[in-house]
């Protein structure tokens, strides 16, 4: 079996750590023979030698030239590999592909299916790229043979804005590596941007959606409800305009110093951070699979999360949820928890027991399965 991985588009984040766990994990067999389309940006398993990394000569970091190159030079591409089942983990599949050619399409990013939160980003091209996304994205799970969802809910919006059944569809959750389940560990070292202060960590990119103001606010609560050392650590790019609004907010409440805006930590440093937090914090109004979440839940520290779906997907009862729109509630819930250390280890506990539910082993083996039922139909 010729399989070809459509990677172009993982070009970071969340989609270079799907697909680096997930080949990490595929058994090397004479059998199968994997393509991988990419740059060098994306970590390859080394020594494998059914696994190839096929780079366009075509200039493909741009969406409109790697469209471009998808139309023109893809189905040729995949004609002369004599390959059977072509999977886009992006979304975007191509209209012209070879007909014997099997397809499977996979997303990452619910925020173009959620229309409500297009408003915050007024008019502007971010709003009008989430409009153009949802209208390829749905185009390319309907033409799809096989559509792999990571969450149910992400399957239930999709469902409803379909016209006609889809071919194929199952829910595969995004495992969670051994790196990040340190419940047990006694070993993990206080991150170097808490200062050895006590903290709250949310950590997480700077996106309206993301609800980093209502955070500040709510923090800004607790601090009036109690004498308050410890510290709110935003952790996460802050280079985007939201996060000029966010240190506004910050500035304006007279928390400098209280809230740190640390910028990127390196992703090996993330185990230390939630392992040693006080609480952990997630206040996103719009997931698919919320990866940060699984990585909070996986340290055994307590976590406070969004109601919103798919959180509780997740979360089931290991995390006290609140309204990610309301500082009330969210300072409420901290206040629920934060001084009370029985309800703290008995949160963690929770979250460290539902992490285990979560492998990129099993990810691997289901993903697997289904590209060999599809290649088999």
């Amino acid at each position: 079996m010729n399989v070809m991985i459509n990677a172009l588009s993982a070009r970071l984040g969340g989609g270079q750590t799907y697909l680096r766990n997930v080949l990490d994990r595929t058994p090397e067999r004479n059998d199968l023979c994997i393509y991988i389309l990419c740059d060098d940006s994306l970590r390859l398993p080394p020594g494998r030698s059914n696994i190839h990394r096929v780079k366009p000569r075509w200039p493909t970091k741009q969406p409109l030239s790697r469209t471009i190159w998808e139309y023109l030079w893809l189905p040729g591409l995949l004609r002369r590999l004599d390959i059977d089942v072509l999977f886009c983990p992006g979304g975007l599949l191509s209209r012209w592909l070879p007909v014997p050619c099997k397809t499977i399409t996979m997303f990452q990013n619910m925020l173009p299916f959620v229309p409500s939160l297009h408003a915050r980003y007024s008019w502007s091209w971010a709003r009008l790229r989430l409009w153009i996304l949802a209208k390829i994205l749905l185009g390319s799970i309907q033409r799809a043979d096989h559509a792999i969802f990571i969450s149910e809910h992400g399957r239930q919006v999709i469902e409803g804005l379909t016209p006609t059944p889809l071919k194929g569809t199952s829910v595969i959750y995004h495992g969670l590596g051994e790196r990040f389940k340190t419940s047990d560990r006694k070993d993990m070292n206080p991150p170097v941007v808490a200062a050895g202060n006590e903290y709250l960590a949310y950590v997480s990119i700077f996106d309206y959606y993301k609800n980093q103001v209502e955070v500040v606010r709510a923090f800004d609560l607790v601090k009036r409800s109690r004498p308050t050392r410890e510290k709110l650590l935003l952790v996460g790019p802050d280079h985007s305009p939201y996060s000029a609004l966010v240190r506004r907010e910050i500035r304006d409440l007279g928390l400098d110093g209280d809230v740190v805006v640390t910028g990127s930590v390196p992703y090996e440093d993330l185990p230390d951070l939630y392992a040693h937090a006080k609480l952990n914090v997630f206040a996103s109004d719009c997931e698919n699979c919320p990866n940060v979440m699984l990585e909070a839940m996986g340290s055994g520290r307590p976590l406070l999360a969004s109601a919103k779906p798919p959180m509780p997907e997740f979360g089931g009862d290991a995390v006290l949820y609140f309204d990610p729109s309301n500082p009330e509630d969210i300072a409420a819930k901290i206040l629920e928890v934060i001084d009370d250390p029985q309800r703290q280890r008995q949160l963690g506990a929770l979250a460290a027991e539902r992490a285990e539910n979560f492998s990129w082993r099993e990810t691997t083996r289901q993903t697997w399965a289904v590209i060999e039922a599809l290649h088999r139909l």
